[in-house]
C-alpha cells in the first residue's frame, strides 16, 4: 500500500503547479492532503477529484483557511471527522480519518502557532488533548497511520540550521519533549525515520531568511506496523507549495 501526503498550502495553487497530473502517476492506493484553502463547494471540480479515487474533504467553514482531504481508491467502512476535542479546534478543518478493516488513516493539520487564530497557547491545547486521544486509542486492537503536517520538528537533525531555531515554534523544548513522548511513551513510529537515517532530509523550506528546511511533515503509526514499512521518499524534483510529498510503501492490504 502506498500513502502519499502533503501540505498543500492551497489546493488550487498546488492543482495550478501541477500536483494531480504528478498523483496521476505515483499509484497511491490513499492520498492525504492538507491546508487546502478552501471550502468543499469550491472543489467542484473533474481535477479535485481524480479517476480511481473516492475524495472526501473537511473544511472550516472560514474561506482560504484550513482544510484537508482523503483519497483512497478503496471505499472506507467509516469517516471521522474532527477529534472531538471539547475546545473544537480540531473542527477547524483540521482532522479527517478513514476507516478500513483493520487500519485506520488519518489526514492531520496541526496548529501552527504563527498566527492569532493558531496561538502557542491553541497549539499546547490542541496536542495535549491529541496526546491524550493517542493514548487512549493505542489500546484498541487497532492499526493507525497519522499523515500530515505536524508543525514540529523532533531532533536537530530535522532542522537544517537548528542553533537559529531553539526559540522558534516548531523546535520549542516542550514540542521537542512532546515529540519524544510521542515515539516512546506512546509507542508510536515515525515511519520515515523507520527506513531513512539520512539527516539531510527536509519536507518544508518556510518563506524567512533562515534558508534551511524543517522535516514537520510525517506518517506517524502504530508500533505493531513497525515492520510493515517498506519504503519512505521525500519528493524533491518539482514542489506544488513550500512542504515537499512525503511517499510511504506498507506491506499492508486494506
Amino acid at each position: 500500500m502506498r500513502v502519499i501526503s502533503l501540505c498543500v498550502e492551497g489546493i488550487h495553487q498546488a492543482a495550478q503547479r501541477g500536483l494531480y497530473d504528478w498523483l496521476d502517476g505515483q499509484d497511491a492506493d490513499i492520498i492525504c492532503l492538507q491546508d487546502l484553502r478552501a471550502l468543499e463547494p469550491e472543489l467542484d471540480h473533474d481535477v479535485f477529484h481524480p479517476e480511481g479515487y473516492h475524495a472526501y474533504f473537511f473544511d472550516s467553514g472560514v474561506k482560504h483557511y484550513n482544510g484537508v482531504a482523503i483519497y483512497t481508491r478503496k471505499q472506507p467502512k467509516a469517516l471521522i471527522y474532527g477529534l472531538g476535542f471539547s475546545s473544537g479546534v480540531d473542527m477547524e478543518g483540521r482532522y479527517l480519518q478513514a476507516d478500513f478493516e483493520h487500519v485506520s488513516i488519518g489526514s492531520l493539520l496541526s496548529p501552527s502557532a504563527e498566527s492569532e487564530m493558531d496561538s502557542q497557547e491553541v497549539k499546547i491545547k490542541f496536542f495535549d488533548d491529541f496526546q491524550a486521544h493517542l493514548s487512549k486509542i493505542a489500546r484498541k486492537r487497532r492499526n493507525y497511520i497519522f499523515c500530515g503536517n505536524w508543525a514540529m520538528a523532533h531532533k536537530k537533525m530535522d532542522v537544517q540550521n537548528w542553533a537559529q531555531h531553539e526559540n522558534s515554534s516548531g523546535f520549542l523544548p516542550h514540542e521537542r519533549k512532546w515529540m519524544d513522548q510521542l515515539f516512546t511513551q506512546l509507542d508510536y513510529v515515525d515511519a520515515f525515520r523507520n527506513v531513512e537515517k539520512d539527516p539531510d532530509e527536509f519536507t518544508w523550506y518556510p518563506d524567512d531568511e533562515s534558508g534551511g528546511g524543517w522535516r514537520v511533515d510525517y506518517q506517524v503509526v502504530s508500533s505493531t506496523l513497525n515492520h510493515q514499512i517498506e519504503y519512505g521518499a521525500i519528493y524533491k524534483t518539482k514542489p506544488f507549495s513550500n512542504h515537499l510529498p512525503l511517499i510511504m510503501d506498507y506491506d499492508i492490504e486494506l
